[in-house]
């Protein structure tokens, strides 16, 4: 019989695409990974990747292979559940997706939720781009969007709504002057993006206006932290989400930029795939969430003048 370890590993180099990204994943050394996926094979006599010095494609009977290690893993988590329900204590892995602006706001939450629960492992991937709840095996996937899915599998738990806004730093203010609707376009900008082109900000104000901002940032990144800091370094005005700018106003390091205006408001939610059979360890990690980001999102209203709500069929 197969080491269940060397099929992990085998499955987290596909999964992750390489052995680096799968060595980066699990924590442990890349030669490690290497070196028992080698073993593996030769046990197997097959080849089940083919590697080259700038990519690695798995074989078709490395495929076949991987599904079937996927299957065999899922039932071992299967069985360990099942002793952790038995026992009625969260615990093993559970693995959230989330973009890089929850960050800031769960930063200092996280460390008390795996106090309160101490036999949970927590896994986060912070990304922007769309997670496959299932083919990922995300147990729960943080999201900020207008709607929610059409995937019927799909479950959502709303937590509150959520908005960007335009700050900049003091001393940029003070150099250029007062800024407007129509001179805004002129100015620098740091954008979410991963190109530098041509960005459009869409932007409405209390009474559901629209108005439509296309400038050229001088920095285009798709990491808010980076954007925060530039902002507040004078690099150019940022259109950041209120759980960012709440600490830049707090502190005076930000200024709002025409306040009356703000991106139209999005939905923070969390995704997961079903409640039938759900891990108490999900299931501790979904009520934590809804206890801890409303807490959150509830701090920026102190601070962030939010304009009214828009009527649905504006947005």
């Amino acid at each position: 019989m197969q080491d269940l370890n060397d099929l992990a590993l085998f499955a987290a180099v596909v999964r992750n695409k390489g052995f680096t990204a799968a060595a980066n994943a699990l924590g442990v050394p890349k030669s490690k990974v290497s070196k028992r996926v080698a073993s593996l094979e030769e046990q197997l006599g097959v080849r089940l990747l083919e590697r080259s010095t700038r990519k690695l494609r798995v074989t078709e009977i490395g495929q076949s292979f991987y599904e079937h290690c996927a299957t065999v893993l899922e039932s071992v988590e299967a069985a360990e559940a099942v002793i952790a329900a038995a026992k009625d204590e969260p615990a093993g892995m559970v693995r959230l997706a989330m973009p890089p602006g929850f960050a800031p706001m769960l930063a200092d939450a996280i460390p008390s939720f795996l106090k309160k629960y101490p036999l949970i492992r927590l896994s986060i991937t912070v990304t922007n781009r769309p997670i496959d709840l299932i083919e990922e095996r995300i147990d729960v996937a943080l999201r900020v969007r207008e709607g929610y899915d059409s995937d019927q599998s799909v479950i959502v738990r709303k937590f509150g709504g959520t908005r960007s806004y335009l700050a900049a730093s003091p001393s940029f203010v003070e150099k250029r002057g007062p800024i407007t609707l129509e001179t805004l376009p002129r100015m620098p900008t740091v954008a979410l993006h991963e190109q530098s082109s041509r960005v459009i900000w869409t932007l409405v104000n209390a009474e559901g206006d629209f108005h439509d901002i296309a400038h050229t940032p001088v920095l285009a990144c798709a990491d808010f932290a980076i954007l925060e800091r530039a902002a507040i370094e004078g690099i150019g005005i940022g259109l950041l989400p209120d759980t960012l700018v709440e600490r830049g106003f707090r502190t005076g390091v930000l200024v709002p930029i025409l306040p009356e205006w703000s991106s139209p408001e999005s939905t923070v939610h969390a995704a997961f795939p079903s409640r039938h059979g759900m891990l108490p360890a999900v299931r501790a990690l979904i009520e934590f969430l809804a206890e801890n980001l409303p807490r959150s999102m509830s701090r920026c209203a102190e601070v962030i003048p939010r304009p009214a709500m828009i009527p649905d069929w504006t947005i």
